[in-house]
């Protein structure tokens, strides 16, 4: 398993894990071949396009079979005010000129961009702080790693007196919760698009990822993937 080295304290895992970044897609690529790995799994959060391009790429060059573990995408519901946007800037600007209460639900790499809408009070909740703190008046942190519940959620929301929220689409289960709170309570979400993925076969469960696999590597083939 391969770690970026973003969470301070990410998780301790039952398989042999390296953390930090490879350097570039042709360095992956090395990487994959001197190891003499047989399958790339891209099970990358949704919106890491860099490292999935990277990890499409060099399953290219190499020949390696690759998969991708994707959660599906969130769906608008009966009772959701969503407004789509392309990207955190643009939510940021969609949040217009008069001062609104934000929930920026985006984590700590794409807290910044609220730095250039300072007249909104942000609430940013994070897994680790954000370094360096941003230079705005009117924001608090919340420190917290999912899975959230919805009764927790309606509270948070309740509490800081939130009218929109600033979430990516994600997808799966682990931080539906507040997209439920704020259909509860009426809340608009400016809802960041998830960007095009690279062009690599793509399941979206851990089950489905070890059938391709069971297809790819019978038993007796398997080794290092």
């Amino acid at each position: 398993m391969s770690l970026a080295g973003r969470t301070d304290k990410p998780a301790a895992q039952p398989v042999p894990v390296r953390i930090g970044g490879f350097g570039g897609a042709a360095a992956l690529a090395d990487f994959l071949k001197a190891g003499g790995y047989d399958l790339l799994t891209d099970a990358t959060h949704p919106f890491a396009e860099r490292i999935s391009a990277n990890a499409a790429f060099a399953a290219e060059t190499t020949g390696i079979a690759a998969i991708a573990l994707r959660r599906p995408e969130w769906h608008r519901r009966p009772g959701d005010r969503w407004r789509e946007v392309q990207s955190i800037p643009a939510a940021i600007e969609a949040l217009g000129p008069s001062p609104r209460h934000v929930f920026l639900a985006t984590g700590r790499q794409g807290a910044h961009h609220a730095e250039a809408a300072p007249q909104h009070h942000y609430l940013v909740r994070s897994v680790d702080p954000v370094e360096p703190p941003l230079a705005l008046d009117n924001v608090d942190y919340v420190l917290e790693r999912g899975p959230f519940t919805l009764d927790g959620e309606c509270d948070l929301l309740r509490q800081h007196h939130i009218d929109v929220i600033v979430a990516k689409n994600s997808g799966g289960a682990a931080t539906y919760a507040k997209i439920e709170a704020a259909r509860l309570l009426g809340i608009e979400v400016m809802m960041v698009a998830r960007a095009p993925a690279p062009i690599v076969k793509a399941v979206d469960t851990v089950e489905a990822a070890l059938a391709v696999i069971d297809h790819l590597f019978p038993p007796a083939m398997k080794r290092g993937v």
